[in-house]
């Protein structure tokens, strides 16, 4: 139950005390006080509220692939066109080993995606990958790791023939949660290793004129902090090196708000992943769609703003829905729409 507090000017009056003031000054006195009470009360009430931000964010909204039902269920070209019927500006696509889009992919075959894409009239916001674990910078087979450096080079060229500057690079793993059989790294290692790397792609992200945008992760255990990150970026002293804030991968223990200052003008591409800090455990299947968390996505959006970031918040989200997918897209756009500031005011006076 909700006490009036002492400071307040008309506080609700106790049952006893009303039937006082009845008994002594006439029922009069007691309806005009109720109708007095009535209208404050009234006049308390919001006579109006936003749909959306209080403010309007002038940023791109994006959507991973792995939220559709690709490519079991729909076509790359439904997606696109999909997406751009829900009000998305851009697509991130995701390389593989084999595939529409991967390793297999001729240079005419990728330049076909970015037909593709322009035809629906929609963006390629940039290029991701899941091969950053199997074959991740810091894994202890070299093998792998040369595998790992090679794939990122072609991702580097796709992304030139798909006419996106972003490529999401994860440069080091000390454990990979969600690969059973993957060797832990001790942690030197791990950054030696992931330094080698970055440097070894550099020329290919020159050559190409894309960015090779580090995200951070938290359950690679690399990483953790925001200054670790500025200072691995700034080590290469290099504008083609720069970084790709992931807001979800941090939410277990930390806030994206108090990292998006301190990485300031280095962050490149985005991932808006909600996350809900009631939910004690990490796995790819704990991430939430947007709003259903607890993230301050306000002051998120207010980070990013004063930064000047103007690019692509893209939602990642690693399980399409199992009936209706098309429902998630129009949700997340929905909901970017809020958060953005493009919803127009709702008027609530005809409910009062």
């Amino acid at each position: 139950m909700n006490h009036p507090s002492s400071s307040d000017p008309s506080p609700q009056l106790a049952r006893r005390e009303l039937l006082g003031y009845s008994a002594a000054f006439g029922a009069g006195v007691l309806a005009n006080h109720l109708g007095a009470s009535k209208a404050h009360a009234q006049d308390a009430k919001p006579r109006s509220a936003r749909r959306g931000a209080l403010k309007r964010y002038d940023m791109k909204k994006s959507i991973n692939l792995w939220a559709f039902p690709y490519p079991q269920q729909w076509s790359l070209q439904e997606c696109f066109e999909l997406a751009k019927d829900a009000g998305f500006d851009g697509v991130e696509i995701n390389f593989d080993l084999e595939g529409e889009f991967s390793a297999e992919s001729s240079d005419a075959q990728v330049k076909d995606i970015g037909r593709m894409a322009e035809k629906a009239g929609i963006a390629i916001s940039g290029v991701c990958s899941f091969l950053f674990w199997p074959y991740a910078f810091s894994n202890n087979d070299p093998q792998k790791r040369r595998k790992g450096i090679e794939l990122a080079m072609r991702m580097a060229e796709a992304a030139r023939l798909l006419n996106t500057e972003n490529v999401l690079v994860v440069p080091g793993a000390v454990y990979i949660p969600w690969l059973e059989d993957a060797e832990p790294v001790p942690n030197d290692v791990c950054d030696r290793r992931a330094r080698e790397a970055v440097r070894q792609l550099i020329p290919a992200a020159e050559k190409n004129g894309v960015y090779l945008n580090m995200e951070n992760i938290f359950a690679n255990g690399y990483l953790f902090s925001p200054q670790e990150m500025v200072a691995f970026v700034d080590s290469f002293q290099s504008d083609r090196v720069q970084v790709h804030f992931d807001t979800g991968n941090i939410m277990e223990y930390q806030f994206p708000e108090h990292w998006i200052p301190i990485l300031g003008k280095r962050i490149k591409n985005i991932h808006f992943k909600e996350w809900d800090k009631r939910t004690h455990e990490f796995n790819l299947h704990t991430f939430r769609t947007l709003l259903d968390g607890t993230t301050n996505w306000p002051a998120v959006l207010e980070a990013l703003d004063q930064i000047g970031y103007r690019g692509y918040l893209t939602f990642e989200y690693f399980h399409p829905h199992q009936h209706y997918p098309e429902a998630l897209l129009y949700q997340t756009s929905d909901a970017l729409d809020y958060m953005l500031g493009r919803k127009a005011e709702l008027r609530l006076d005809a409910l009062h």
